[in-house]
C-alpha cells in the first residue's frame, strides 16, 4: 500500500486536470516575432500526419486511458490549415480511448486568413467547440509590421464566422508595439471589446532571440518599441478596461467573462497533466505516482520518421524531482488571479515557503494571502520574475 506522500504525489495532477495538446507545425508564412515551431512546407501529405498523430494517440493512452479527459487543444502553426476530416478522425480516435467530461472542451487555434465559413462549420461538426483566432492587431500597418497575412477585414468578417458557428470564441491581441503610444491601443482595445468575445488574450510584444525581430532588434534597427514606463502604462490600461468591461484577468495576459476561461489553459497553469504531441509538443504525466516531463523531436519531418520506424515521437522523457513539481507548480500558479495553495506545495516539495520571505513580499504588496492561498497582487504580476525568484529561491 502506498504511504500517504506518494498517494498525495500520484493524485496531485488532479488538482489541475488533464488534457491534450496536439501540435499542427506548419504556417501559411513565419511572422518574424514567432519563436514557436512552425514552419512553411510547399507540400503536406495529411493523411501521413493523421496516421502519425492516431499512433501516438495509441501510445500514449495506454497509461492514461482510465482518465477523465477535459480538454483537447490544437495549436501551432495554425491549425486551421489541417483539413476538416483529419480532425473528425483524430477527435474520433481520442473518445475511443479516453471518457469526456461534461464540459469537455476542443479548441483549434485559426488565422484569419485561413478561415471560410466552410470549414469552420466542419470543424463544429467534427468536434470542435471552441476557436482561438490570432487576430494579433485592429491597425493595418501594425499588422504589416508583425508579418500577418490578413487585413482588419478580414480579421473581422473572419471573426463574424466564428461567431456563426461556434458559441466559445476567443482572440488574441499583440500589444506595446513598435511606435503604439496609449491613446492609440485604448481606442483598439475599446474596439476589440465592442465585438463580444468571451475571452481575450493579450500579449505585450516580446522580443525573442532567434526570431527576425530578434535579429533586427540585434542589429539596432527595431525602432519604436515602448520603454518599461509605457509598457507598465500599457499594461494597467489593459487591465482597467477589461475589467471595466467584465472581463476579468483571471491570467496574468487572458481576460474573460465569468465562465469563459479557456479550460485547457487552465490545466497547465494549475500544474494538471497534459499529454503533448505532434513536433516540439512538451508534456507532464504522472506515472505510478511519479512526474514525468516529455519531449519530442522539433522538426516535422524528423518527428514523422521516428513516429513511422519506432512507434514515438517522444525524444525525451525525465522524472521530475518533489522540488522541481513544486516549483513548476508555483512558476504556473502564480499567473492565476486564484494563486497558489499552500498545502499543495508543501505537499509536493516536503517543505514551507519561507515566513520571512511571504512577510517581505506582502510588505511590498507583492503578495496576499487568502484562503489557503499565495496570490500575486496587480503590483505582483507585473514583476512577476522577481517575486517567483525570492519564493523559489
Amino acid at each position: 500500500m502506498k504511504n500517504l506522500s506518494e498517494h498525495v504525489l500520484s493524485e496531485d495532477w488532479k488538482n489541475g486536470g488533464f488534457g491534450i495538446y496536439i501540435h499542427w507545425p506548419f504556417c501559411a508564412a513565419k511572422c518574424p516575432y514567432c519563436d514557436f515551431n512552425s514552419h512553411v512546407r510547399n507540400n503536406i501529405d495529411q493523411k501521413q500526419w493523421l496516421k502519425s498523430y492516431l499512433i501516438e494517440i495509441n501510445r500514449v493512452s495506454k497509461n492514461t486511458s482510465s482518465r477523465f479527459l477535459d480538454s483537447v487543444f490544437f495549436g501551432g502553426g495554425t491549425p486551421s490549415l489541417i483539413e476538416p476530416w483529419v480532425i473528425n478522425d483524430i477527435l474520433n480516435e481520442i473518445q475511443k480511448h479516453w471518457t469526456t467530461k461534461d464540459n469537455f472542451e476542443v479548441t483549434l487555434e485559426a488565422n484569419p486568413g485561413s478561415v471560410d465559413a466552410k470549414n469552420f462549420k466542419a470543424y463544429r461538426s467534427a468536434g470542435v467547440n471552441r476557436i482561438s483566432m490570432g487576430i494579433q492587431s485592429l491597425n493595418e500597418k501594425d499588422l504589416k509590421a508583425l508579418g500577418r497575412t490578413h487585413t482588419v477585414k478580414e480579421a473581422l468578417s473572419a471573426f463574424e464566422i466564428a461567431q456563426q458557428n461556434f458559441t466559445a470564441v476567443s482572440f488574441d491581441l499583440i500589444y506595446a508595439r513598435q511606435n503604439q503610444n496609449l491613446t492609440q491601443w485604448e481606442k483598439e482595445l475599446n474596439q476589440a471589446l465592442d465585438l463580444g468575445a468571451s475571452h481575450m488574450s493579450l500579449y505585450q510584444l516580446t522580443i525573442e532571440q532567434g526570431t527576425a525581430f530578434g535579429d533586427r532588434y540585434n542589429r539596432g534597427l527595431l525602432k519604436g518599441l515602448p520603454s518599461e514606463g509605457i509598457s507598465a502604462k500599457l499594461y494597467d490600461v489593459t487591465s482597467n478596461l477589461c475589467e471595466e468591461r467584465g472581463f476579468s484577468a483571471y491570467e496574468v495576459s487572458n481576460y474573460a467573462q465569468e465562465g469563459s476561461e479557456s479550460i485547457h489553459n487552465l490545466v497547465y497553469w494549475r500544474y494538471g497533466d497534459y499529454i503533448g504531441i505532434g513536433p516540439g509538443a512538451h508534456g507532464r504525466l504522472t506515472v505510478d505516482g511519479k512526474r514525468y516531463a516529455t519531449e519530442t523531436f522539433l522538426s516535422p519531418e524528423e518527428w514523422l520518421i521516428k513516429v513511422d520506424n519506432q512507434g514515438s515521437g517522444e525524444s525525451c522523457i525525465s522524472e521530475l524531482s518533489q522540488e522541481q513539481q513544486a516549483a513548476e507548480m508555483v512558476m504556473m500558479g502564480l499567473r492565476l488571479n486564484e494563486g497558489v495553495n499552500f498545502k499543495r506545495f508543501e505537499n509536493l516539495s516536503g517543505s514551507s515557503f519561507s515566513e520571512e520571505k511571504l512577510s517581505f513580499l506582502k510588505s511590498i504588496q507583492l503578495i496576499e494571502q487568502k484562503k489557503g492561498n499565495i496570490i500575486a497582487t496587480f503590483s505582483g504580476r507585473k514583476v512577476l520574475n522577481s517575486v517567483l525568484a525570492e519564493l523559489l529561491n
